[in-house]
C-alpha cells in the first residue's frame, strides 16, 4: 500500500460513487492503473463495502437509533471477540465497537420506536453470558455521520467586491 491507494481510499470514501476515470486524473496515474488497485484492495478487503449516506430523518421512515454500551467479562483466550461476534448477527445492530474507558463495548442500533429499543436491549442483550451492565443513549439528532455534515446550507454569502 502506497500514497496512491491511500489517496484512492480517501476519495472512495469520500465520493464512492466517483468514476475511475476520475480518480485517475486526481491520482495522476492512467485508468487503468488506477481500476487495478482498487480491484486489489478489493479483493484483499481493504474496502469491504460500498455505501450510501442517508438522512433518515428527512426521508421520514421514523426509525430511531441510540447507542448501547456494554460492560463485559472478556472470555478466556478469545477476550471480547465471541461476543462482540454473537452480537453483530442482530438485525438491528448496525456496528459493534470495542472501546476504552468505562463500558468495554459500544453498539448502535435502530429500531422502530424507542421501546423497540429497549425490549431489544432487555431481552436479548443483558441477558447474554458475560453482559454485566448496559447503559442505552437515543439518538436524537445527527448533525454528521461518515464525514458527511447534514446541515442546511444556503446560498454562499457573497463578499463585496470594490476597485
Amino acid at each position: 500500500m502506497d500514497e496512491k491507494d491511500l489517496l484512492l481510499l480517501h476519495l472512495l470514501e469520500e465520493n464512492s460513487q466517483i468514476t475511475t476515470q476520475e480518480l485517475a486524473v486526481m491520482v495522476g496515474v492512467e485508468e487503468e492503473e488506477a481500476g487495478g488497485r482498487i480491484r486489489r484492495m478489493e479483493e484483499s478487503r481493504i474496502i469491504r463495502k460500498y455505501t450510501t449516506i442517508i438522512d433518515w430523518e428527512r426521508a421520514g421512515n421514523g426509525e430511531v437509533s441510540a447507542i448501547i454500551e456494554l460492560k463485559v467479562n472478556p472470555e478466556r483466550d478469545f477476550g471480547y471477540d465471541r461476543i462482540a461476534e454473537r452480537i453483530a448477527r442482530f438485525r438491528q445492530v448496525r456496528s459493534v465497537r470495542l472501546i476504552t474507558g468505562i463500558y468495554d463495548i459500544q453498539l448502535v442500533v435502530t429500531g422502530r420506536s424507542m421501546g423497540e429499543i429497549a425490549r431489544f436491549v432487555s431481552e436479548q442483550i443483558a441477558p447474554m453470558d458475560r453482559i454485566r451492565e448496559t447503559a442505552t443513549h437515543i439518538i436524537m439528532k445527527s448533525y454528521k455521520e461518515n464525514g458527511h455534515i447534514f446541515f442546511e446550507r444556503g446560498e454562499p454569502e457573497r463578499l463585496p467586491y470594490s476597485l
